[in-house]
């Protein structure tokens, strides 16, 4: 088991990605805090680890806030008495507008959740790490960085600040054994996108299959990566397989965008 006795915090967790790497998480052998503004998935995964013999703690925070995230890794130390791991997955969507026509509080309230958010949690686990010798962070970058797609633009500003912010962190706490990454994600098979298949094909008046091929066909392996598969390479990331990496932004794509 790649994550044996690490304690991952997986700040952000819903009912796609969030969950899926939850659950891996803890079947690779880590103990797990789940953190949400809303319990009713995380209570859920909490079960399902705990019930498949697994340890797991769903906490209720939102990131916004310093003493929900105090309380999300005071949790985790009551709980399993140390930090070595944590994933910044919040999400927060500002809308599909073009990028001037973003409306200001819904870009405002993305980069509060996405970039300062993520800065929150670090900087609250940043001293238990380095109290246990070292740990790794992950935060979860969008493919729309690297391939803009209009209507993105508010959501990608802030993912892509948190790429910038993912390779300065990664400079400043390597000295710490601390390893910072992002996982760039792309299209993920999974309920916002079944979703969007389902809105499409109504809107368009053909089948959600036409839709899920036409987005399936812009990447060589000719499907969408499933939220599960995607969480695998984050995984990776925050295990000692990748004991050597940091400051990478990794694309999880299926090769839809291949960096030069």
């Amino acid at each position: 088991m790649i994550l044996d006795g690490e304690v991952v915090i997986v700040s952000g967790v819903g009912a796609g990605l969030g969950a899926k790497l939850a659950r891996r998480a803890a079947a690779e052998g880590a103990k797990v805090v789940l953190a949400a503004r809303s319990t009713t998935v995380t209570a859920e995964v909490e079960k399902e680890i705990v019930a498949a013999g697994g340890e797991a703690v769903a906490v209720s925070g939102d990131v916004r806030r310093q003493d929900d995230v105090d309380a999300v890794v005071r949790t985790a130390l009551e709980r399993f008495g140390k930090v070595t791991g944590l994933v910044n997955s919040a999400y927060s969507h500002p809308g599909f507008h073009d990028l001037l026509d973003t409306p200001d509080k819904q870009l405002r309230r993305s980069l509060d959740i996405v970039l300062h958010g993520a800065l929150a949690m670090t900087r609250a686990v940043v001293p238990h790490m380095q109290a246990a010798g070292g740990g790794s962070i992950v935060n979860i970058g969008t493919m729309s960085t690297r391939k803009p797609l209009r209507g993105e633009g508010g959501y990608a500003v802030a993912k892509a600040a948190m790429g910038c912010a993912t390779q300065y962190l990664a400079l400043e706490l390597g000295e710490h054994r601390i390893r910072v990454n992002q996982a760039v994600l792309g299209w993920l098979d999974g309920p916002g996108v079944r979703f969007y298949l389902q809105m499409t094909a109504g809107a368009r008046g053909v089948t959600e299959q036409e839709v899920y091929d036409e987005i399936a066909a812009r990447n060589p392996m000719g499907r969408i990566p499933t939220d599960e598969a995607c969480a695998g390479a984050v995984l990776f990331l925050l295990s000692s397989l990748a004991s050597e990496v940091t400051g990478a932004l990794l694309d999880v794509n299926g090769g839809e965008h291949m960096p030069s």
